[in-house]
């Protein structure tokens, strides 16, 4: 069974989030360390251009891929999002599991689970990663918040002087920290950055880091589609025979219906 796992918007919002949080991390590091591989006004202008592309991509194209990936009102979205997303008992499950496997003991559960009642996915993501998309959209908006700053000090946007709000806010915090507030702001900016950094190794560099596995790789940035037949990293949920019309389940079952009976 042959099935797509991630649309062309999908692919699209992955490529273009991944391209631009490397050419953040490159760039980030050459304004803060002075690495000599391009000047800085290079590395300036690069990273501005990427900044507006990660924000379009994961506060626009992710949330409309991931609402209108299922039928229905918004009690349907929610639930989609809730299941997929979040991270709940199943997952806690399936993480002790992994963990249990890593010590020898049990077997490494399926790595995607496809419902083929309804046609559509329970679960694409490894438990982990449902930690570190919470953990990823509350940095990436600390480090937009924090970039407004150390990128001009009296931003505004439609009149409002959003660059003067976030310093007032940081004079509230980096007191504690015996720092200015413009100070607090860039330490925040970088510690977002290795965040990032530790982020890219876990989800690339260990969670995947089995070359049974690339072929998600390949999935995600190009084809789109996933083959099921490997029961190892893929379980499929079946219908129940007991909910199946009498037509069905002859249909489905390797009997044959038994003939009328002649009178």
């Amino acid at each position: 069974m042959v099935v797509e796992r991630y649309t062309v918007l999908d692919r699209t919002a992955h490529t273009i989030h991944a391209a631009a949080m490397l050419v953040l991390i490159i760039t980030g590091f050459k304004i803060y360390a002075g690495w000599d591989f391009m000047s800085f006004h290079n590395a300036r202008a690069l990273h501005m251009i990427a900044v507006p592309a990660l924000l379009a991509v994961n506060w626009i194209l992710i949330p409309y891929n991931i609402f209108s990936a299922t039928e229905g009102g918004v009690q349907e979205k929610i639930a989609h999002f809730m299941d997929h997303y979040v991270f709940g008992p199943e997952d806690a499950k399936r993480l002790k599991a992994i963990i249990l496997n890593f010590f020898g003991k049990g077997e490494y559960p399926a790595f995607t689970i496809y419902d083929e009642v309804s046609g559509h996915y329970k679960t694409k993501l490894h438990p982990l990663m449902k930690i570190l998309i919470v953990l990823e959209g509350t940095a990436i908006f600390v480090i937009a918040v924090s970039g407004i700053v150390i990128y001009r000090l009296d931003w505004a946007l439609l009149g409002l002087p959003i660059g003067s709000w976030i310093l007032l806010a940081g004079d509230l915090v980096a007191p504690a920290f015996n720092m200015s507030s413009l100070q607090f702001y860039r330490a925040l900016h970088l510690l977002m950055t290795y965040f990032f950094v530790f982020e890219l190794v876990v989800h690339v560099g260990i969670l995947e880091f089995n070359p049974h596995v690339w072929k998600y790789h390949k999935t995600i940035f190009w084809s789109g589609k996933e083959d099921l037949s490997d029961s190892r990293y893929a379980e499929i949920v079946k219908p129940n025979p007991k909910h199946l019309p009498d037509s069905e389940l002859w249909h489905d079952s390797s009997e044959k219906a038994p003939e009328a009976v002649k009178e």
